[in-house]
């Protein structure tokens, strides 16, 4: 099977089946005890809204393995889930990783894996996967330009002949999307709003660039100064302005890269355009805002939130591609 192991959701594929999973990536435990009781969804409703005596749990961090023993659980709850069975299953595991993450971090997510009862364990880089996914010719000798937008990381990727020529990977996406909002709401407001606030009113009236009408959206949350419920309504240039600092990062990085693109890959870029994948790249007006910036042509994949899982299930079945581009 092919697992999309991310910061915000966990995707599975399993070949003739496609997609059989997406659920969050949290854990629910009891304080005390340690005892697990949620996982994925379950444990997604509960975020914000458990008694003092539960935790929710984010086993994974900027694309990354946090807490190893909530991996290995949620990895098993999930391999369970996609064979819709309760009795041992070993499958043969492809997971796609950010393509900077350190050789401990890499090591990390092996061990979770083979501990949560798998057979083989490969893991891909995450652009090269997502391109794939997102339907970009990688085999080709020629430049593939993916930006791909995650809950805790943003992978940005030049790729020609199923190889990467230029990565960077920022420890920047979603979630740090979210906690820029909520540290506005607190600043310019007076509020505090939790984070499935933060990531609903994103989703609302969030975008990258100025919006044809204004868009308002009205946001719950705790009056600093008096203790008491309050709710206000936030703009759409509250939101471009709670997200200036992470997408000039993003932009930034973008430019970066084009400059380290070799002529003829550059060339090639500027001809075929950068494909948006990632949950994050469904901001508003994202695409339109890069394309400002670069002046390149930018397209949003079909399936952005999940190209990753897609390519990484590709791999499945191109088992000389897999041999060619696993890094363990």
């Amino acid at each position: 099977m092919a697992i999309d192991l991310g910061t915000a959701n966990t995707l599975v594929y399993r070949p003739g089946r496609g997609i059989v999973l997406n659920e969050p990536s949290i854990v629910a435990v009891q304080r005390h005890t340690g005892k697990v009781v949620g996982c994925g969804s379950d444990a997604w409703e509960m975020l914000g809204r458990t008694p003092g005596n539960i935790r929710a749990i984010r086993p994974m961090r900027d694309g990354v393995i946090a807490d190893f023993q909530m991996a290995e659980h949620m990895l098993n709850q999930f391999i369970a889930k996609a064979h819709q069975r309760r009795t041992l299953v070993h499958p043969r595991i492809v997971i796609s990783i950010p393509s900077e993450i350190t050789e401990v971090e890499r090591r990390a997510v092996i061990d979770s894996s083979y501990r949560a009862k798998a057979s083989e364990v490969h893991l891909v880089e995450q652009p090269l996967v997502a391109a794939l996914g997102a339907g970009m010719p990688v085999t080709e000798p020629r430049g593939n330009m993916i930006i791909d937008i995650g809950g805790g990381t943003t992978d940005i990727a030049i790729i020609s002949l199923s190889g990467i020529v230029y990565s960077r990977s920022l420890r920047i996406g979603g979630y740090r999307m979210d906690e820029t909002i909520i540290d506005y709401a607190r600043r310019r407001f007076g509020l505090l709003i939790g984070e499935r606030t933060a990531e609903r009113v994103k989703m609302e009236i969030g975008s990258a660039y100025p919006q044809p009408r204004p868009l308002s959206y009205p946001v719950k949350g705790r009056d600093l100064t008096l203790g008491l419920p309050r709710t206000v309504m936030m703009s759409d240039e509250d939101i471009r302005q709670a997200l200036v600092e992470p997408l000039n990062a993003i932009v930034s990085a973008i430019l970066l890269a084009l400059e380290h693109a070799p002529p003829e890959l550059g060339g090639d870029i500027f001809e075929r355009g950068i494909i948006l994948t990632g949950g994050g790249s469904m901001l508003r007006s994202l695409d339109e805002r890069i394309h400002a910036e670069t002046g390149v042509p930018v397209l949003r994949a079909e399936e952005p939130l999940a190209s990753a899982v897609l390519g990484t299930g590709k791999m499945l079945e191109d088992f000389d591609l897999l041999r060619r581009v696993c890094l363990n």
